[in-house]
């Protein structure tokens, strides 16, 4: 096995997702395999464009883009331009990007790499379940062949920031998202009633938990809005970033696209964040979840079962929480319930800003 981790991300690209897409291209310990592209902030194909078009701006054309399914399981297709602007970037415009998409389909990237290097992949999902939902349809036994699943979605024990209590990434497929969290659930008890043991120990930082006995069966990793809110991007460390890639806050002078890229998104997102949350800033949900999927550590976590409502009135998308442990089920997931935000924000800086010093002389 690499002593890089294997990665294969699931987004939706808007703003934050195009942040983490440029964390994983900075952080030398990623090898990102392949990036799929999933509706959610934006139409699909709106997202494999720019995807595409951010992966080239960080210098890395050589990634794999795939296409998956344009529309969720069931409910008509929600998107948000009032969040992420009406192509998802906010401001930032790219140029067109150059490399075509992959002739796979996500679900089946998702399977066949699993299965040509079982136990070794971590799959990212920053943004709706429904590629892996079809893929676990297809394989249930995808979850022991992944190494793990880090979601960004959900909201555990916070308001929603969709309806009261529910967050954007499940609200928009909760179908797709109940599928997932079942087939994990599903597994974990496979693999406990095959031995003598007891459930698996709470989360904690470093290796991912075993669901149950030991099987090397782990436990998505979901990182909801209570912690991915910790992480607050605001214009002083914009500042430092662009002073960490020696140039302005603006990317303009000198010139260097990947700043300018930031900024002109950033202030979109910065705007939405001044209307609805209070601040001028942004919450970059996406990145925290990208950077702990790298560094368990950057969390510390409850192992929980966690299910999806489909059918209330109010609470359709709802992650229905078992804090007390009353259903007398399994855990199924390992909840993040705290974030070291600060040392995820300082290393988003050093990083982010160093990639765009090292592509500091790519004409924008």
């Amino acid at each position: 096995m690499s002593s890089r981790s294997p990665l294969i991300i699931d987004c939706d690209t808007g703003i934050d997702d195009s942040l983490a897409l440029l964390y994983a291209c900075a952080s030398p310990e990623a090898e990102i395999i392949a990036v799929t592209c999933v509706s959610g902030n934006i139409e699909a194909r709106q997202v494999a464009e720019n995807t595409r078009a951010v992966l080239e701006l960080a210098g890395r054309e050589d990634v794999e883009v795939a296409l998956g399914r344009e529309v969720p399981l069931v409910r008509p297709l929600e998107v948000t331009p009032e969040t992420h602007g009406p192509r998802g970037l906010g401001y930032a415009v790219l140029p067109p990007p150059r490399r075509p998409l992959s002739a796979r389909h996500a679900s089946d990237l998702f399977v066949a790499e699993a299965r040509r290097r079982p136990g070794e992949i971590t799959l990212v999902t920053l943004g709706p379940l429904t590629n892996l939902a079809l893929a676990v349809l297809r394989e249930p036994e995808l979850p022991r062949l992944l190494r793990r699943l880090v979601i960004m979605g959900g909201s555990y024990r916070s308001p929603g920031n969709t309806a009261p209590t529910t967050e954007w990434n499940i609200h928009c497929d909760p179908e797709a998202a109940k599928v997932v969290f079942t087939a994990w659930e599903t597994a974990g008890a496979t693999a406990h009633a095959g031995t003598a043991g007891t459930a698996g120990e709470p989360g904690a930082a470093g290796a991912p938990a075993t669901a149950a006995g030991g099987l090397g069966l782990a436990r998505p990793l979901a990182l909801g809005l209570d912690v991915t809110e910790q992480a607050k991007f605001t214009p002083e460390h914009l500042a430092r970033l662009a002073r960490r890639a020696g140039t302005g806050p603006d990317g303009t002078a000198p010139a260097n696209p990947v700043v300018r890229f930031l900024a002109d998104a950033l202030h979109f997102y910065m705007e939405f964040h001044g209307r609805y949350d209070g601040f001028y800033g942004a919450f970059i949900h996406d990145p925290l979840a990208l950077a702990a999927a790298l560094d368990p550590g950057l969390v510390r976590t409850e192992a929980l079962t966690v299910d999806i409502e489909l059918t209330g009135t109010l609470t359709a998308g709802e992650t229905v929480t078992d804090w007390r442990r009353v259903w007398g089920r399994l855990p199924n997931v390992d909840v993040a319930v705290e974030a070291d935000a600060a040392t995820f924000v300082e290393r988003f800086i050093e990083r982010v800003g160093g990639l765009a010093a090292d592509r500091s002389n790519v004409a924008s």
